[in-house]
Formats: structure tokens, sequence, C-alpha cells
């Protein structure tokens, strides 16, 4: 371990099994609908055989699912599905109370105002509040020691977090605090010299974030935590600046002066404390999965159908030159991952290496085949298997040799950025006339401006648009 990780703890993946912090209030919820309907229907058991009133004046299950979905939307306005909560049933004690009052209550002004009400038993309906709220408060005192021994056995899951901060605040952040305020499971932690010069970033603290990056994409990371003195402005801008690198979200704790404060409010994000999102993910987990699941079946279909053309090209190709059919180069993906794009062999070269010339208009290097699979694209229809690997989407920003990355990075600002989605096959900028040689810097970046467009107004909408169009642009053959 080098230096700049001299501040790091050790960095290790945990395979045990884990709930989910995210996913805690979920299984509570259900279990207190569960509750209210079995209370429900308890009570009309006890009412029908002790009292023997008319049998079927009103179906339980029914009544007890609708104050369920009432008293659900009440108590998660209030706060009682968060983990301090959960915890410490003492301090939500007056809350159910008040909850479970004011659902009681209002089911039962509806029920009068619809003239419904003459079809419930008043002690039907008391013993049904009476069961309820026991049953609330039971599962409460139940629960709360079985979820202390699992957070302290480290089985509830937050967030995996590496946490960037210096060590005066990240002395007063222990895991338990992180998991319970913040909803985040500390991966590791990287610590700075406490009162560094809010001006200036050193050469060690520039390779400590760097590092941080590293490991975040190595271990697995879906946050950056940042804990820094607030009076610092200058620092933590700088240092969130950096992280821009990084696709995932970066998050600015509050720090011991603001805690202070904060922790007495009743308000929350995604716990009792909230914190600053310096930068969000591109895309959230349902936009993720929704784009992956276009990706996947768009392009299974789309290798149905070109089998048979990528078959033919590939036997042109053999008999046209020497060498192997697919060409196959690294290229730098989604979190700065590097993997090997598929293409049809087009040329004389194979360039993987530090130095890459760009392919120019009547380049003597393409092969006779090769022009007519570059005019028409062609060449690129072995990138369906990336993104059936996954490496790739069917829509995005266009990736480029390593050797390109390493150059138009250092020149570049906002050049990283682009890898904060999968590439792809087409993108925004290439049906706006983007595409090909790029023989300044300025008309790269032009292509990285409208690769940034995509990213910050993506919607599959916007992708089925870009693929519909790449269609009409293949047939002007603007490839070279």
């Amino acid at each position: 371990m080098d230096k700049a990780a001299s501040g790091a703890q050790s960095f290790q993946l945990d395979r045990q099994f884990r709930i989910s912090y995210n996913g805690l209030w979920l299984f509570y919820v259900l279990v207190d609908i569960a509750l209210i309907m079995l209370s429900d229907l308890g009570a009309s058991y006890l009412y029908n055989t002790f009292f023997n009133p008319l049998p079927g004046l009103h179906s339980p299950l029914g009544v007890g699912a609708f104050v369920a979905i009432i008293y659900i939307l009440i108590a998660k306005n209030i706060n009682l599905y968060e983990l301090t909560h959960l915890l410490d049933p003492s301090k939500c004690f007056s809350k159910i109370s008040l909850a479970w009052a004011t659902t009681i209550l209002l089911v039962t002004a509806m029920f009068f105002l619809f003239r419904v009400g003459t079809e419930f038993s008043r002690l039907s309906t008391a013993s049904f509040a009476v069961l309820g709220f026991a049953a609330l408060i039971s599962v409460r005192l139940f629960s709360a020691p079985f979820l202390r021994s699992f957070i302290k056995q480290g089985s509830i899951s937050g967030r995996r977090a590496l946490i960037i901060g210096d060590r005066d605040e990240l002395e007063h952040l222990s895991s338990w605090s992180l998991l319970l305020n913040f909803g985040l499971r500390e991966v590791g932690r990287i610590s700075f010299s406490s009162g560094s010069d809010s001006q200036t970033l050193s050469k060690e603290d520039l390779s400590k974030l760097d590092y941080a990056i590293l490991v975040a994409r190595q271990q697995g990371v879906e946050e950056l935590a940042i804990a820094f003195d607030w009076s610092q402005p200058g620092l933590i801008q700088k240092i969130g600046e950096r992280l821009r690198i990084s696709p995932l979200p970066v998050r600015l704790l509050p720090d011991r002066v603001v805690s202070s404060f904060l922790a007495r409010r009743i308000f929350s994000t995604t716990g009792p404390i909230p914190s600053v999102e310096l930068q969000r993910a591109p895309l959230s987990r349902s936009e993720r999965f929704a784009k992956r699941f276009c990706d996947v079946l768009l392009a299974a279909i789309a290798l149905i159908f070109l089998a048979p053309l990528m078959i033919i090209a590939a036997i042109l190709i053999k008999l046209d030159s020497p060498g192997p059919v697919i060409f196959r180069q690294r290229r730098t993906g989604f979190n700065g991952q590097t993997f090997f794009i598929n293409k049809f062999r087009t040329m004389s070269v194979m360039e993987d290496g530090p130095q890459i010339t760009q392919t120019r208009r009547d380049d003597p290097r393409v092969t006779r085949v090769g022009k007519f699979l570059r005019e028409s694209s062609i060449d690129e229809l072995p990138q369906i298997f990336n993104v059936l690997k996954g490496d790739m989407s069917l829509v995005g920003p266009r990736p480029h040799a390593l050797a390109h990355d390493d150059h138009y990075g250092t020149v570049i600002s906002s050049y990283a950025y682009r890898h904060h989605v999968k590439p792809g096959i087409t993108g925004w900028a290439q049906i706006n006339g983007r595409r090909g040689e790029t023989q300044r810097v300025e008309d790269m970046e032009k292509r990285i401006d409208l690769d940034l467009w995509y990213i910050n107004n993506w919607s599959i909408l916007l992708d089925l648009k870009i693929i519909w169009r790449t269609s009409f642009e293949l047939l002007q053959h603007r490839a070279y």
C-alpha cells in the first residue's frame, strides 16, 4: 500500500448475509399491515362468538386492509419507521398512540359520512381498536432487542460507503452512528490531517482522493461520504470537485457543531439527521434497471436479425486480408473500468497502446472490405455482445481508446464526467454530427458537451429517439 493509503483502513468485501437498511422500514410496514388485518379479524371473531350478532355484517379483512392503509400513511409521515424509533419503542409510544387514534377516528368519521356505520358494531370496533393498538406496540417491544442485536452483529446493511474526512471529525463518527443517522455501512475511511489549508490541496491530499476513488471502484462502494469542518468551505468545494471523476453520489455529512443542532429536529432525509448531497448518481436504481432491461431486450432482438449479416461480414474480412475477424481494443467504461470492445477488423493494424492514431478520411490503413464496413457502420455490430455482457449500453457516450482518454482527460476538465454512465454503440453526439476524427481539442469539447447533455437529460424515450435517428444516419454513410 502506497503513501496515499496511509490514512485508510483495510478494505474487504463482507460476504455475510445482511438485511437492507433501506428495506427495513418496508418489512415493518408489511408486519403492521398484517397485524392490523389480523386484529380486525380477531375482533370480529370474538364478537361473533360471544355476542352472537347477525352473521356477515361486514368483511373483516376488507375493513382491516382499509384501516391499515390509513395507518401506514400517517405513521410514515411522522417517521415511525425510522431506525431510531424501531430501536427504542419508548420514544415512539406516544407517536403510535397518536397515529392509531387518528386512524380510528378518521375511519369512523368516513363510515359515518358515507352512511355505512350502521353495519358495524360499536363493541366490535372498540375491540378492534384495543387489539390493534396492543399488537402494534407489542411487535415494537418484541423486535427491538433483536434489531439491536442484528446491528451489533453487522447484519443490518446500509448503503456501502467510503468515508473521507479529517481526523477530528472522523473520531466522532462511529460505524453505529453512520448506520443509525445516515443509513450508511462503512466500508472503510480515509483520513486527512486536521487543519488542512482550505485554499489548496497538497499532492498527498490529491493522491488520497484518487486512492479513495480507486478503492470505491474496487470494493463496490455505493456512496462517498465526506466529513470535514464546515468552517472550511474552500476545502470542501475542492474535494467535491476532485471526486466528480467518480459517478458515485457524494454526500457531505454535518460536522460536530451542525449535528448538535440538527439532531434536535424531527425532519429527516435517509435518517434522523439530514445531510447535503453534493453530487447525485446520474441514474437512479429504477432508471438503471429500465435502461438495462431495454438494452438486453433490444440487443437480443438485434442479434437474432443481424446474425446472417454478421456472418457474411466475417467471411468477407477473412477473404480480403490476413488477420483476425474481430478487433478487440481496451476502452474506458462506466466508473473508469476498462473493458475490451469488439469490432469487425477494418484496418491492417491492431493498435492498442499508449500511441493510437485516429482514423482519417482515405486512411491507407483501412482495407477494401473495411472501408465498406466502416461506411455502413457494420463494423460496430459485434458490440452487441458488449451490451449483452454489460460493458456497454445501446445508447451512451462513445468509448474512446485509453490513449485518447489519457490525453483528453488532462486538457478537458469535464472529460471524465462521460464515464458516469455506460458507453454506447451510438449516442447523442453521434447523431448530431460529432463522430469520426477530432483534429482539434475544440472538436472533442463539443462532443463532450453533447455527451454531458445526454447524461443530464436521459430518458427511455430519448434512447429510443437516438436509436431511431441512428438508423437514418447510417443510410447517409458519413463514417470513414
